[in-house]
This record gives C-alpha cells, structure tokens and sequence, in this order.
C-alpha cells in the first residue's frame, strides 16, 4: 500500500511537470507572434511620442523604409549590434502604428550584393571601418512614390535624436513641396570665405549648423540686411542680429509682417562673433556690439536694451576660466531650465536645458491688438550687469532684483505700422524723412491676426551654445547638449510649419538637472560673495600701494627708497600674500560646501525610495506577526 502510494504521487508530479512545459511552450509560442513592449522611464523615451503617431495616422499613401544593417560584417562591435536591434525594435513599433501604410524591409548589403547595390543608389554610403576591411552599412532610405530621403549613417550618439530623424524623413517623403523661409543676418550664418582659413589650405567656413538643420524642411533663402522689400514667397521670416539695420530694412519688415508674414527675431547686446569689431581689441567686441530694431519694437509697446545684460545666480553656467584652468561660476551665460520657461506652450513644455550666452531682456507692454506671451524668464534671484563687464565674467556686486526679466517674447494679434506716414526716404538728408507711397502699395495695418517671437540673444544659434559637432565616418554629426536648436525648430514650426515635430524633438535633449540644488548653491554663493568681494579689494588696493612705491623708484633711479618704504613694500607684499591665501581658502571652502550639498542631495535621491520601502517593509511585517502572535 506505501508503494502505491510513492508511486502515485510520483505519477502524478511527472504528469504535473509534463503539463506546466507544454503549457510554458504553447504561452512561448503564442507571445513570441507578440510585439510589446512596457517603457518605465520617466520620460517615456521608448515610447512613441503623440508627433510621430499623428504623422503615421495622416499617412494616405504607402511608405517603404528600407534598413541596411551589415549584420553579417566580421568583427562587428557588440555595442553596435545591440543598437542595431533597438533601431529594428522601434521600425517595428512604426509599422505597427502605420496601420499597414509602412512597410519595413531589412537587408544585409554584402559585398558586391544587390544590397550593397541598392543602398548606394539610396545615399546611404558604407564606412571604412579598418583598413583593407569590409565597408560597414548601417544606414535607411525612406521612399514615397516618386520622392525620396535618406539617414545615411544612424550614429548611435544621436539616439535620442532618431526618432525626430526618422520622422522628419517620413513627412518629407510625403510632403515633397518645402515652404520658403527668409534669414537675415548681420552674422556670417551662411559661412563666409575666411583668408586665415585659405592661407593654411582651407576654403570657406561652413554655414551655421542651424541653417543646414532648417533646410532640411524649408527653402531657405538670404535677404540681405540692406533689403528694402521681402520677397513675396517667403512667409516666415528669422531676423538674427540686425546690428545697425537701417529703416528701410524695417520697414520691409514692417510690411512683410502687416501683409501676413511670420517674424522671429533674435536680437543681442553682446555678440561674441560681431565680426565687425577689431579682433585685436577686446574691449572693442562689447562697445561695438548690439543688435535691435528700435522703430518696430516701439511700435508694438517694448524695449530692448544693448547696454545690459542678464545675469543670474540660480541660472549660472560653469565654464573653465581660460587663465586659470579652474571651474569658474558665471552668472552672465544662463543655462535655463524647465523654471525659466513656459510649460503651458507647446514650443517649449518639453524643452530640456537652454543656454544663452549674455542675453538681453525685453522691457514694457504691447500695445492695444496684441497679446504677449512670456516664453523665457530669468529667476527671481537675477540682475542687470554693464555687458563690457560681462564680457570678462566679471559682475557688480550681485544684488538679486526679485525681478524675472523677460528673455523671451511671443507677440500676436493684429500690428499695426511702425511707418503711419509710408516709406521712409532714402536720402538721409531729405527734409520729408517719407516717400509718398503708390496707391494701396502701403498697408497700415494688418490684414490678418499674425506673429512675433522675440528672443534676446542671437549667440545660442552658433553650435558651440548647445552641440558638439564632430566628423564620425566622413560626415558632419550633431550632438546636441542643449535645446537651443529645438527652441528655434520649435518656434519655427509653430509659427509657419509641422506642429507635429514640436513634440519629437523636444525630447531628444531632455535632462533633469538638480534645480533644488541649484537654487541652494545660488544662495550659499550670495553668503559668500561679500567676503570675497572685500579680500579682492583689499588685493586690489594693496596692489595699487606697491605699484605706486616701485613707480617711484623707476624714474630714472632718481628717487632712492629709504628703508621705511622698502619695509612698506615688504609689508604690504606679505600682506597680498595673506590675503591671496585667505582668498584661496574661501573659494575654497565655497567650493567644498557646494560639493557637499550636491553630493548629500544626490544620496537622499539614490537611497531615499529604498530606504522607505524598507521601513514601510518593516512596519507591515511586525504588524502582521504582532496580528498572528494575538491570534
């Protein structure tokens, strides 16, 4: 009886077993015909975005994108590989939300293939990855009936880019036709030809990043700051520093707007690359600089100052000090985040962080007709600095305002004329500063609600404010750091273009900065500041009274130091000493207390959830064996 008994449950575990593995079998066979995936990152980053979803569901004719991968390439990175498998997962992810309007087809362009064929024809070109070695392909071609777009290389470096460029590509397939949009510049944003440059075998400088990323999607054309008529085709309009523009330009501008034209302008007190100052005199670049365009912005309420500059402590930017080598703390380069901008605008509710080198700030109210919407703000705990002083990183002492200054400006509505009188006279001179204008050749007011963004600085569209652009293969590729360039393709889709891409590229720089810590850093640098304010003074006066006894002694040797005055030179040289070490000590000891907090604050992050699921652990478990022990 005790044999049939181990015997039956011996059975009976055996049959058990045998039914759980044709049961995990038949589940493994169901779910692997199965494609889903469960993102838990905060931002949703392996999640398509709501952009690229609504471009999909507009799709009214079939697309075909075409992935060339080297799968079979010998030697192949591992780390390549697997983002080579996140590429294919997130084609999948797009197939699947086309609902059948795209078709994804994978090949393997082995040498001397019909593959390797048809990814030349496509514009995606293999790279040498060693000498005498098989060329890597790892590209797509995205085709439309007759039109055609390409992403010939996919740099892993951009990943958090490729869903933007994957999108972009889709929409340019399937809507062939760009819009034209018009950039005027008092910068050489179109590259220039630099003599420096053709001396040592190089040619012209390469156009401004910025404007190759916009003629992906527009055409884009120059008008020259001189202009006095916009062209009728161009419908937004991006003024970039329009350092001495003259009235007839705005008044081009004036028209172009009131006829239905979209404007963004970005105008500077401080330029860093105004070619037009003496290289050789430093002091030169901020006397001479500044860009506005006073007659309009007075005509719509507001004001631009040239003489000032925005610095502040919560926004500050750490850069090395080029004398030193050593971090260096400046209030005047804002690196803005999500707390300096407007989170209910569509152009910048998903913005990462911004970084605007010496901005200027807007001032006033718009007039009757307009509405202002602020897209960018100082914090609270900011200033205005002379931009001279600026310039060398240097401030007054900082007195934080209160007030959040306006960096960043929307204006809409119906405008009305800056020039009630007509066009202004070209000669100067002329008595009657107006020319009579031809019948209903001058519009007066708008004939349609439009649109103004005003930015306060010009110098965050140069690449070196918010990318690092590196050649990788042969090609030029993009690595953003900051979001100044998705601010602008933002603001520009907004006002003349695809909406649906706002909402993609705002989330390839996303970062979440440590903004309590910040906050706190701000104010335990303001404790620290007046001290250090008066040991650099009394440097400063130390140093002038040594300066002023050797003055005396080198005319001539006529004067000869008595020994008082050579031990009130030794005194006050030991007495600079002193007071360059206390100094070092403090900056020190700032430094130290800066670390802390930010090291602390990082910890409580780290191991705070941990810690409270552990004591929540804890209490529910002594509660229940307390319950138990009762029992």
């Amino acid at each position: 009886m005790k044999n049939q008994k181990q015997l039956e449950t011996i059975l009976y575990s055996t049959v058990g077993v045998a039914v759980l593995l044709v049961i995990a079998i038949a589940v493994n066979l169901i779910f692997s015909r199965v494609s889903a995936r469960v993102d838990l990152t905060a931002d949703r980053v392996y999640t398509l975005s709501k952009g690229t979803k609504a471009v999909l569901s507009k799709l009214d004719t079939p697309v075909q994108i075409r992935f060339y991968f080297s799968q079979s390439a010998p030697d192949l990175d591992p780390g390549l590989r697997t983002y080579a498998q996140r590429v294919e997962d997130l084609l999948s992810e797009y197939r699947l939300a086309s609902k059948g309007k795209l078709e994804i087809k994978k090949l393997d362009p082995k040498p001397d293939s019909e593959a390797e064929d048809s990814a030349n024809l496509d514009g995606v070109e293999g790279q040498m990855i060693q000498v005498g070695g098989d060329k890597l392909y790892f590209g797509l071609a995205i085709s439309a009936l007759d039109a055609k777009a390409a992403i010939p290389f996919i740099a892993p470096q951009r990943e958090r880019l490729l869903e933007y460029d994957l999108t972009r590509a889709i929409t340019q397939v399937v809507r062939p036709t760009k819009p034209t949009l018009g950039i005027m510049s008092g910068l050489p944003v179109f590259g220039e030809m630099n003599p420096m440059m053709m001396m040592r075998g190089g040619g012209r400088q390469e156009p401004w990043v910025f404007v190759n990323e916009l003629k992906a999607d527009f055409n884009v054309k120059e008008v020259q700051l001189t202009a006095d008529k916009i062209d009728d085709d161009i419908n937004l309009l991006v003024v970039l520093y329009p350092k001495a523009i003259s009235e007839a330009a705005q008044y081009a501008i004036d028209q172009f707007l009131l006829r239905g034209g979209k404007l963004i302008a970005f105008l500077d007190p401080l330029s860093m690359f105004d070619q037009g100052n003496n290289p050789m005199n430093p002091l030169q670049a901020a006397a001479g600089s500044g860009a506005s365009m006073d007659r309009l912005l007075k005509a719509w309420g507001l004001e631009f100052d040239i003489a000032k500059v925005v610095s502040d402590k919560r926004f500050l930017t750490e850069m090395q000090d080029p004398r030193t080598g050593r971090p260096q703390s400046n209030p005047s380069v804002l690196s803005l985040t999500q707390a300096a901008m407007d989170t209910n605008d569509v152009a910048t509710t998903q913005l990462g962080r911004m970084i605007l080198p010496f901005a200027g700030h807007f001032t006033g109210s718009p007039v009757e007709g307009l509405k202002q919407t602020v897209l960018l703000h100082s914090s609270p705990d900011s200033q205005l600095t002379d931009k001279m002083m600026a310039q060398f990183g240097a401030t007054e002492e900082f007195k934080a305002s209160g007030t959040e200054y306006k960096l960043a400006v929307r204006l809409s509505g119906d405008f009305k004329s800056a020039f009630p009188d007509g066009k202004p006279s070209a000669d100067a001179k002329a008595e009657d500063k107006t020319e009579p204008a031809a019948e209903g050749s001058h519009l007066k007011e708008s004939k349609k609600g439009s649109m103004v963004v005003l930015v306060g600085d010009a110098d965050m569209l140069h690449h070196s404010a918010f990318a690092q652009v590196r050649d990788l293969f042969g090609q030029r590729i993009m690595i953003p750091f900051a979001a100044n360039l998705t601010f602008l393709q933002n603001i520009v889709e907004q006002v003349g273009g695809d909406e649906d891409l706002i909402d993609i590229r705002s989330r390839a720089t996303l970062n979440r900065p440590f903004t309590r810590v910040r906050e706190m850093q701000a104010k335990a640098e303001l404790a620290y500041e007046s001290k250090i304010r008066e040991l650099e003074k009394d440097l400063s006066d130390t140093q002038q009274k040594i300066n002023e006894l050797q003055r005396a002694k080198g005319e001539g040797q006529q004067a000869i130091l008595s020994e008082e005055q050579k031990q009130e030179i030794q005194q006050f040289q030991r007495k600079r000493a002193d007071v360059n070490r206390e100094l070092k000590e403090l900056r020190k000891t700032l430094r130290q207390d800066v670390d802390s907090l930010e090291n602390s604050t990082k910890w409580l992050n780290i191991l705070g959830m941990p810690l409270v699921v552990t004591f929540t652990g804890i209490v529910i478990a002594a509660f229940k064996r307390k319950r138990t022990a009762a029992k």
